[in-house]
C-alpha cells in the first residue's frame, strides 16, 4: 500500500524522534537539503541517487523567508514545495527547515549521509560558503558528505524561461546583457572592490516607524484617530550608507556629527557594523536628526511624518575646522570618498571645497527632502567623479521640469565636470551615463515593493565602489538595479543589503 504523501511531512523535532528509532534498527539515513522551488527531472535523479546511499531518504526545505534569491522567489511557497516532494516515491520524509541554513538541522537529524548535487563538489561555486560549515556539521555527528553525479537541470533557468517573474523590458534586457556578462563575472567585479579604503561622510538620520491603525474620525474634531501598535528605530542617512558599503568593502571609515540635544549616541555607535571605524563630532546646539513616520502596518502606508531637526543652524566654526583638519590629514589615504548629503548641515561649503580638491575619487549623492526642497542641489559641487541622484533631484538642479533627461544629464556633467552619472527613476529603472559609453537605460527588475525608503542610498552605496574600480557603467547600472530590487523588499533600514543575497539574486537573474 502506498503511503499518504501528507503523512511524510513532519516537523524537524518529529523527524528527529523517528530517525532515532530507525538508526537503532540499523537503518542508514540519507539527507538532502535545498530550496527545490520548481521540481524537475534533475531533482528526481538527485533524490533517487541519494536514496541509493541509504535505507531512508529525508528531504528538508529552505523556508520561504530564507530563500534569498531576490524578488519573485520562491515561486512556490514552502508548503507547496513540501507537498510536491512528499509525493515522490523515493522520498520517505519531508520537513521544512527552521533555520537559514542546514547546519542546525544536520546536527539534530544526524544523517549518515548528507547528499548534495555535483555543482557543490567545486566549493568555489558555493556563493554562501556554507558548504564547508555543512560538511563540518556532518562530520561532527559521525556522518559524511556525498555528491551525486546525475543529469543536471537548473530550477532558476526553468523559472526564468517559463515562469519568469520579471517585467517584459527586464527580460529583454537580460537576454542581451547575458551575452556580455555572466553572473560570476559580475560577482567577481563586486568582490574586487573589497580592498578599497573608503571614507563615508554625511548626515546621520534616525528613522522611527510608529505603527498605528486608523480607528476613524474623531467625534469632536476633524481628525482621524489612530491606535498605536509598536515602533521600530532604524539607523538611517549616512549610517545606512556606511552599513551597505561595509559589506562589500572591508576598510570603511565614517565621519559625521552627532547632535546632543537628544540622546542617540549609544544607538548610533551600536547600529554600525564592526568593520566601520567611527569618527564622530558632537554638537551641543542641535539634536541628532530624527524622522518619525507614522505607518499603517497592514500595507506599510505612511500616514504622516514629524521631523526633529535644527538644520537652519550653521555648524560651529570650531567643529568645521576640526573636520577639515582631519580630512586634510586623511584624504590621501582613501581610495574612495562617499558623500551622502541630506542637507541637514553636515556637508558645509568649506567641506565640499576640500573634498572636491583633495579626494582621489569622489562619489556624491545629494538629496532633496521636505526640509531642503530647492536648496540642496547637486550643482553646489565643484567636482565629482561619480554622481547618483534621482530624476526629480536632477530636474530641480537644472530648474527644468519637462526637458529631455539626457540633455539635463549632459548639462550637469559639464557644470560639475563629472563624466559618470546615474539617475534613478523609480519604476522606470535607471539611466546610466558615461562619457565613454554614452547613455544606457536599465529597466526596473521587479515591481514588488514593500518600502521605498533608503533604496536610492543602497543603490548609490554599492554602485560607487564599482565605479571607482572602473567597471563598465552598464554593469554598474545592472548591479545598482539589482540592489534596488532587494532593498525595496526591506522595511526602512531594518537591515542593509548584504553580499550573499545580492550574489544569489545576480545568479538568479543571469541564469
Amino acid at each position: 500500500m502506498k503511503r499518504n504523501p501528507q503523512a511524510k511531512i513532519k516537523t524537524i523535532n518529529e523527524l528527529a524522534s523517528i530517525l532515532e528509532k530507525l538508526r537503532k534498527e540499523g537503518k542508514k539515513i540519507a539527507h538532502c537539503h535545498g530550496c527545490f522551488d520548481l521540481l524537475h527531472p534533475g531533482h528526481l535523479k538527485h533524490f533517487q541517487a541519494a536514496k541509493n546511499k541509504g535505507d531512508v531518504l529525508v528531504v528538508t526545505l529552505t523556508k520561504d523567508e530564507y530563500v534569498n534569491k531576490g524578488p519573485g522567489r520562491p515561486v512556490f511557497n514552502h508548503h507547496l514545495r513540501a507537498d510536491s516532494i512528499a509525493a515522490l516515491e523515493c522520498v520517505d520524509y519531508v520537513a521544512i527547515n527552521e533555520w537559514p541554513t542546514a547546519i542546525e538541522t544536520i546536527k539534530i537529524l544526524k544523517p549518515h549521509f548528507y547528499v548534495k548535487g555535483s555543482d557543490y563538489a567545486d566549493r568555489s561555486n558555493d556563493l554562501t560558503g556554507k558548504i564547508y560549515e555543512e560538511e563540518e556539521a556532518v562530520k561532527s555527528i559521525g556522518g559524511m558528505i556525498h555528491f551525486t553525479d546525475e543529469v543536471s537541470f537548473s530550477s532558476t533557468s526553468l523559472i526564468n524561461t517559463f515562469l519568469s517573474p520579471y517585467p517584459q523590458e527586464a527580460k529583454e534586457f537580460f537576454h542581451v546583457f547575458k551575452k556580455k556578462y555572466s553572473a560570476s563575472d559580475i560577482i567577481n567585479r563586486l568582490k574586487a572592490a573589497e580592498d578599497l579604503k573608503v571614507l563615508v561622510i554625511g548626515d546621520i538620520i534616525i528613522d522611527e516607524y510608529h505603527y498605528c491603525s486608523g480607528m476613524g474620525k474623531s467625534a469632536k474634531d476633524n481628525i482621524i484617530a489612530t491606535k498605536f501598535s509598536n515602533e521600530e528605530v532604524f539607523a538611517g542617512g549616512v549610517l545606512a550608507a556606511a552599513n551597505h558599503i561595509s559589506g562589500f568593502c572591508k576598510d570603511v571609515t565614517l565621519i559625521s556629527c552627532v547632535g546632543l540635544k537628544n540622546n542617540y549616541e549609544d544607538f548610533v555607535t551600536g547600529h554600525l557594523k564592526a568593520n566601520i571605524k567611527q569618527e564622530f563630532y558632537f554638537r551641543q546646539d542641535v539634536p541628532t536628526v530624527v524622522k518619525r513616520r507614522f505607518v499603517d502596518p497592514a500595507f506599510l502606508t505612511k500616514l504622516f511624518e514629524v521631523c526633529y531637526l535644527e538644520d537652519s543652524l550653521l555648524m560651529p566654526k570650531e567643529i568645521e575646522e576640526e573636520i577639515c583638519e582631519s580630512l586634510n590629514r586623511s584624504l590621501k589615504h582613501f581610495d574612495l570618498v562617499l558623500v551622502t548629503d541630506f542637507g541637514h548641515g553636515m556637508i558645509t561649503p568649506k567641506i565640499i571645497k576640500l573634498l572636491s580638491e583633495k579626494a582621489k575619487f569622489l562619489a556624491v549623492n545629494v538629496q532633496t527632502n521636505s526640509a531642503n526642497l530647492g536648496y540642496n542641489l547637486i550643482t553646489k559641487l565643484h567636482r565629482a567623479d561619480f554622481i547618483c541622484i534621482d530624476e526629480p533631484e536632477l530636474r530641480l538642479a537644472c530648474h527644468d521640469k519637462t526637458s529631455n533627461i539626457e540633455r539635463l544629464i549632459m548639462e550637469v556633467s559639464k557644470k560639475i565636470n563629472c563624466d559618470k552619472i546615474i539617475i534613478t527613476r523609480g519604476h522606470k529603472g535607471s539611466l546610466v551615463y558615461s562619457a565613454k559609453e554614452g547613455f544606457i537605460q536599465i529597466p526596473v527588475f521587479s515591481k514588488d515593493v514593500v518600502d521605498r525608503i533608503g533604496a536610492g542610498d543602497a543603490f548609490f552605496s554599492i554602485a560607487a565602489p564599482c565605479v571607482c574600480k572602473n567597471n563598465p557603467m552598464e554593469a554598474v547600472g545592472f548591479i545598482g538595479n539589482a540592489v534596488g530590487a532587494i532593498k525595496v523588499l526591506i522595511v526602512g533600514n531594518r537591515s542593509p543589503v548584504e553580499p550573499v543575497p545580492l550574489y544569489k539574486y545576480i545568479t538568479t537573474l543571469l541564469k
